[in-house]
């Protein structure tokens, strides 16, 4: 398994560049708000159903690819304080304990530009944060700085970087 897991803070581009990074590759898109969204069905953010489902459907799919030595997938991950810090320790344990590489990318942007972008109409097709006063709240909390990622093989600063180029970067640099 080759696992691409590009993390950042919330409208940073994961996942444009990772849709990008798929069509360059043929890569298997798993984006978090796939999960995030439809746990959101059932559960309010942030309860303990809500943390327990999410965790138990990206360990489900994450572990199953884990094993299957051909299976290629792009997780994007937005870091808050919902996570346990146990699942992204299980993810960079996981995916070597099969032999499988756990490529990890960390995209950087201004807080302006991340400002710039919460409101997005891209942004508001996922249930995604978009609230400019919330996002504000969280950030002075530190609620992006958990689960701690444990390193990144390769940090973009997504600033003045087309999701195209980034997704090349990252291809290029891991020979994808």
């Amino acid at each position: 398994m080759i696992l691409v897991f590009i993390h950042g803070a919330p409208a940073t581009g994961k996942y444009t560049i990772g849709r990008e990074l798929a069509a360059l590759t043929g890569f298997e898109l798993y984006h978090n708000h796939l999960v995030v969204d439809d746990v959101l069905q059932r559960h309010a953010f942030g309860t303990p159903g809500f943390v327990a489902e999410r965790d138990h459907a990206w360990r489900h799919h994450l572990g199953a690819a884990a094993t299957e030595s051909a299976w290629r997938v792009i997780f994007t991950f937005n870091p808050e304080n919902t996570v346990p810090q146990a699942f992204i320790d299980w993810l960079f344990r996981e995916v070597p304990a099969h032999g499988g590489q756990l490529y990890s990318i960390a995209l950087k942007l201004s807080e302006e530009s991340i400002e710039a972008r919460l409101a997005s109409e891209q942004r508001r097709g996922f249930r995604k944060l978009t609230d400019h006063t919330l996002y504000r709240q969280l950030r002075d909390a530190g609620a992006f700085n958990k689960p701690v990622i444990p390193r990144s093989n390769l940090v973009l600063d997504c600033e003045n970087l087309s999701a195209r180029d980034a997704a090349t970067r990252i291809a290029r640099h891991f020979k994808l």
